[in-house]
């Protein structure tokens, strides 16, 4: 696929999953990752379902700024497209709550982060 039109790809399915995230966490959620890094020449968007990770200090993965959790919308590969960021254990579990209701399945293995 050429890059730019991997790349518009990309950034829609961003775009879905950040305005998505959003409605959950009242305008705090960040774009993330719009292509996969496949180690080759060939672009490929990020993928199109959307899973949820949560990460926190304790959880093995480390936050910027090491302050509460981190939710973060994925694709099956773990590639992150949008995520919030410095929430508290009240405000993670009523986002989880809402992406459980809404058939929103949790993703379990590895998770690429933005740099």
């Amino acid at each position: 696929m050429q890059y730019f039109v991997a790349l518009k790809i990309g950034e829609k399915r961003v775009k879905e999953a950040r305005d998505y995230l959003n409605s959950l966490c009242n305008n705090q959620a960040m774009p993330a990752l719009a292509l996969r890094d496949n180690k080759t020449d060939i672009w490929e968007p990020v993928g199109q379902e959307n899973l949820y990770a949560v990460l926190n200090d304790a959880g093995g993965y480390v936050l910027s700024d090491s302050t509460g959790f981190m939710i973060v919308i994925c694709d099956k590969n773990g590639i992150s497209k949008s995520l919030v960021r410095s929430l508290d254990v009240q405000r993670k579990d009523s986002i989880i709550e809402r992406l459980k209701s809404d058939n929103i399945a949790e993703h379990k293995g590895d998770v690429v982060l933005p740099v």
